[in-house]
């Protein structure tokens, strides 16, 4: 009996997701992770405020499919009209949105190796051609980016300001240029989703006069909404009518625009999740530089660690903390594989850190001292 008849782009794809969940991963290791501390959520949660409305909503309802209400509170917080603002299942679901408006099999599409792996996702699934970069200082570079686009003649280019998994960022000034020599047939792709955690000066100023430039900002991180999936776009208003073709109408949940509404409207939650989240990357910093790792400058709500040594040095510290209870991820091209990433948490999260990270260090010194010495044979 023959199987379903997929398509040829289908069938060339590989049977792969961008990321390993920690759930998979608990299953596959027989317990759970004490500290989750790998997958950059904010685990300081949403407002008590988006709570309430959440738990208030009509969830036998379907959610307003023109998110009226949360369009409006969105344009009125950017200074832009409703108009310019998409609303779609987190940036995941709007960067698969982008792709299948602008990406036929074979277009072009630039972006930075080792970068966000579920814009590349998308791409392929849509049979683009993906034309990476390499960092520059562990930051993504604008210059070379442009310069990828202007050579390729690429459709879409992707750049994150804040990045990950480096949590590193550019200048407004730098973004802004970018915008300002966009090849004329490219399509701007700019990530903003830890833009909150990013100091004064990172963003350009928001204008949504340009028809080929798209922003994307989100509810997961600052507002500490993951699992509701609310992310969003501005844009020119051509740019995000277009959207109407493609996105999946019913697709947002009633109860996370009630959340989403309500979170916007307690700013003072949001400055104390922020301040959180900064003590939080103070003491991780302080964790690894103890244990004599290296923490990068972080724009984020994560701090990524320099383990000063090779990619297998970091996938075994980053496996051996998840058998102490700690769920860690790193970086997955080189040379930013040399480095682990780890979230911000919470006063007993960072506690089993400080803990357990010398006995992870230990163990990963101990195997490879064993697996360095010498085995003596009888032949």
């Amino acid at each position: 009996m023959s199987g379903p008849r997929f398509t040829e782009l289908a069938n060339s794809l590989p049977a792969s997701v961008p990321f390993v969940g920690p759930e998979t991963q608990e299953r596959a290791q027989g317990s759970g992770f004490v500290a989750r501390l790998g997958a950059n959520e904010n685990v300081f949660g949403p407002s008590p405020k988006a709570l309430s409305a959440m738990s208030a909503a009509d969830i036998w309802k379907y959610g307003d499919p023109e998110s009226f209400e949360l369009k409006a509170a969105l344009a009125a917080k950017h200074g832009v009209l409703p108009e310019n603002i998409v609303i779609g299942e987190g940036i995941d679901g709007l960067l698969g949105y982008l792709v299948r408006l602008l990406i036929a099999p074979g277009d072009g599409v630039v972006t930075t190796a080792g970068a966000y792996p579920t814009f590349n996702y998308h791409v392929t699934g849509y049979g683009g051609a993906l034309h990476m970069v390499p960092y520059v200082e562990d930051t993504e570079s604008p210059a070379l980016l442009l310069k990828k686009a202007f050579d390729t003649d690429a459709k879409l280019i992707y750049i994150a300001n804040p990045d990950n998994p480096m949590a590193s960022v550019n200048s407004a000034k730098a973004v802004q240029e970018m915008i300002n020599n966009l090849p004329e047939n490219a399509v701007l792709c700019l990530d903003e989703a830890y833009i909150e955690f990013a100091p004064e000066g990172c963003a350009p100023k928001i204008d949504t006069s340009h028809p080929r430039v798209i922003r994307f900002r989100t509810f997961s991180k600052a507002y500490g909404m993951a699992g509701a999936r609310v992310g969003y776009a501005i844009t020119h208003p051509d740019f995000a009518k277009a959207f109407d073709k493609v996105r999946n109408h019913f697709g947002m949940n009633r109860a996370a625009q009630a959340g989403a509404l309500a979170a916007l409207d307690d700013a003072g939650y949001l400055a104390e999740t922020l301040e959180n989240v900064a003590v939080a990357k103070a003491r991780i910093a302080d964790i690894a530089r103890a244990n004599g790792l290296v923490p990068l400058p972080s724009a984020t709500n994560f701090i990524t660690v320099d383990c000063g040594q090779d990619a297998d040095f970091a996938k075994a510290l980053v496996a051996a903390l998840g058998t102490l209870g700690v769920f860690i991820r790193m970086p997955f091209s080189a040379p930013q594989n040399r480095c682990i990433r780890i979230s911000a948490g919470k006063p007993a999260d960072l506690d089993l850190l400080e803990k357990s990270l010398p006995e992870a260090l230990r163990r990963v010194a101990e195997t490879k001292t064993n697996a360095d010495t010498p085995t003596n044979t009888i032949g």
